[in-house]
């Protein structure tokens, strides 16, 4: 392709991302909802400012991912998406590993274990659908398949324990909030990347599979309306 060509695809779709970015970006209506569909009741200025840092962190990444992937995947569809997500929430999770700058306080009894971020039932379900998936295409020997699965386990399980790690900002309900949401998302996301990976055939067991997967990844991923007493 000329490089005149090249430039002007370049141009046009980087206007395009710039036009996604501009329509997701967070302000304060949005970081409030956030804070109190995970647990947060009447959030205040400050803690709203750190949940629509949260926000940009990730939809930062999103347009540009969303223009990058398809090229790279030959895929437009739901597949694109799970990436996109899976991608902007880990390089979020990762820029979030590095201390802030200036006084903070620290989360009182900051969770640093997966288990005080999220319930051992989503835990348990991540699993099962992870080993269940790469059991089910090892078995049927679709092993690009089973590379797929094992790869979106993998960063699946990456995010979860990143946000776990990442150093205690703000409120402590907030930190316990933010921290929540990113490892069920993630093991959710999880969840039903690998049922619809490992049961890729068109008949009506895979169709269960499926649906079951989609069941699971609504339950992990719906907000918490209550945080623990102990948070």
């Amino acid at each position: 392709m000329p490089w005149d060509n090249v430039l002007a695809v370049a141009l046009f779709t980087g206007l395009i991302g710039l036009g996604i970015l501009i329509v997701l970006w967070p302000g304060e209506k949005h970081g409030k909802r956030l804070l109190e569909r995970w647990g947060v009741a009447e959030p205040g200025a400050d803690e709203v400012a750190l949940a629509v840092r949260y926000l940009k962190r990730r939809r930062l990444w999103y347009p540009w991912l969303f223009l990058a992937i398809p090229p790279l995947l030959d895929d437009g569809g739901a597949g694109t998406i799970v990436v996109t997500l899976l991608l902007g929430g880990l390089i979020a999770e990762l820029l979030a590993q590095r201390p802030a700058r200036g006084p903070r306080r620290e989360a009182v009894l900051a969770p640093r274990t997966l288990r005080d971020v999220v319930p051992v039932w989503v835990l348990v379900l991540g699993g099962l659908a992870a080993a269940g998936a790469m059991v089910h295409l090892g078995l049927t020997a679709q092993w690009k398949l089973l590379a797929v699965a094992a790869g979106t386990a993998v960063a699946c399980a990456a995010i979860a324990l990143l946000a776990v790690r990442r150093p205690a900002i703000g409120e402590p309900r907030t930190d316990l909030a933010l921290r929540t949401r990113s490892a069920r998302v993630a093991i959710g996301l999880g969840i039903g990347a690998c049922t619809a990976i490992g049961w890729p055939a068109g008949d009506f067991g895979s169709f269960l599979v499926v649906v079951a997967g989609l069941a699971a990844f609504l339950a992990v991923t719906a907000p918490v309306k209550r945080q623990p007493a102990t948070a």
